[in-house]
């Protein structure tokens, strides 16, 4: 264990994205158990509203995001001020992205449907973060030989040919696969080869006049969505909580 650590944690530098990786995650949820708390009126927490303004916990999440992020930069890779300024940086990004569909959407929908975003978010920056602790360099560079590593031509090929699949999988609707594939690469290749999702800007253009491609599209999207929907909702409320129901208007009387 002690020679893994050492190899494959401590001799690339990768002890500093470990801890900030550890901060992150136990951030959010932290931050996750105490909003539920005040949610459900439990405990002695309650939301910071100085002068009827509601601060939320995004904006101490961006202060210590920039001094963690600036000072990390500015420590060498194995010192131990590296090591805490990766802290500071995953806790204040474990704050930032849990409020992250309140940034994309400008209003506060933490306990709305689409909340479930920042709860996306964090499983997503969290998985693209193991692999890359696992060993998975961006763009597949780690797969190259030591003959391709000295081919700046080579090196640069790859690059763009898979960045051009990872943009036609972001074009066809697949966010979460163009995310992924810009590690793993095949993914990207998976994704730039299927159906478009209907109602992307890949399926706009291209599936227009092609109206069996549009309806396999929509087939194959709705059988997605049936099978994958369900499980994923039960996932986001098991970490995240469920979302506040919305009471329909009864009729009038």
């Amino acid at each position: 264990m002690g020679h893994w650590w050492h190899t494959n944690i401590t001799e690339p530098g990768k002890l500093p994205l470990l801890l900030a990786l550890a901060a992150f995650v136990l951030t959010f949820a932290i931050t996750r158990t105490i909003t539920r708390m005040i949610r459900a009126g439990k405990g002695p927490f309650r939301n910071i509203t100085p002068g009827g303004v509601h601060v939320h916990h995004v904006v101490p999440g961006v202060v210590l995001s920039v001094l963690g992020g600036f000072g990390a930069v500015a420590s060498g890779q194995h010192s131990a001020t590296a090591m805490v300024f990766a802290v500071i940086f995953g806790i204040g990004a474990g704050l930032v992205l849990d409020e992250f569909a309140l940034i994309l959407h400008l209003d506060d929908v933490y306990w709305t449907e689409q909340g479930r975003q920042s709860v996306e978010m964090v499983v997503l920056t969290t998985s693209l973060v193991l692999l890359v602790l696992a060993g998975f360099s961006p763009l597949g560079v780690d797969e190259l030989t030591d003959e391709q590593e000295n081919g700046r031509l080579g090196l640069v090929l790859t690059m763009v040919v898979n960045f051009l699949f990872v943009l036609v999988t972001l074009f066809k609707g697949k966010a979460r696969m163009a995310v992924v594939g810009a590690l793993v690469p095949f993914v990207a290749v998976i994704g730039a080869l299927r159906l478009a999702r209907p109602g992307s800007p890949w399926a706009k253009r291209f599936y227009g006049r092609r109206h069996r491609a549009r309806a396999r599209a929509v087939l194959r999207a709705y059988h997605h969505d049936v099978r994958w929907a369900g499980p994923r909702r039960k996932f986001q409320d098991l970490i995240g909580g469920a979302p506040d129901r919305v009471q329909l208007p009864g009729p009038k009387p």
